[in-house]
């Protein structure tokens, strides 16, 4: 059975829409869903359903969650195959120096399209460094500078509400759990 992670936007961050992770478990399994894991308190969820439409699956997800949890719901989602194509195809380097670089994966919910969140996303050259993917944006900025970054301006960008971010070893850690096998 296809196995996809969900990543929820806006849980449990400064004290908003707070959703304890076996409560999260719980609503995914009541709902059908198999093989249901979180990760971190963030809103990673991995699961598996027959469901292949990804948009039916989202409009599914968000429907769910709002009724479960009473807020409204944004939810990205990626495939196995999806979320490995973004780890093997981000930038030359990207996420080889930790010590001297964030790095961030910014999964973009569609109908948004890489090249079109590009123009929202601001960056101050010194620091920061984003590039297209698909589905995504690679974000990098350098650690020393980091205060000087300007992706904390994509907040009040018209984009932000349909994108929510990870740091690389998220993303990284999910493609692992996702390669494991099903216990």
């Amino acid at each position: 059975m296809p196995r996809y992670v969900a990543l929820l936007r806006g849980i449990n961050v400064g004290g908003k829409n707070p959703i304890k992770m076996p409560a999260l478990r719980a609503c995914f399994e009541a709902n059908g869903f198999e093989d249901v894991a979180t990760y971190i308190q963030s809103g990673n969820v991995l699961f598996a359903s027959p469901q292949t439409r990804s948009s039916a699956l989202v409009d599914r997800l968000e429907a769910m969650l709002g009724d479960a949890f009473g807020y409204q719901a944004t939810v990205v989602v990626r495939s196995h195959r999806q979320l490995r194509d973004v780890i093997e195809r981000a930038p030359a380097g990207f996420g080889s120096e930790p010590a001297t670089y964030r790095y961030d994966v910014i999964f973009l919910k569609e109908p948004l399209t890489a090249k079109a969140a590009m123009k929202h996303v601001p960056t101050n050259p010194a620091v920061d460094r984003a590039t297209a993917g698909s589905g995504v944006l690679y974000f990098s900025r350098l650690t020393a500078r980091a205060t000087q970054s300007r992706l904390n301006k994509i907040v009040g960008s018209p984009i932000y509400p349909s994108l929510t971010i990870r740091n690389w070893n998220t993303t990284t850690k999910l493609l692992a759990l996702l390669d494991a096998p099903v216990t």
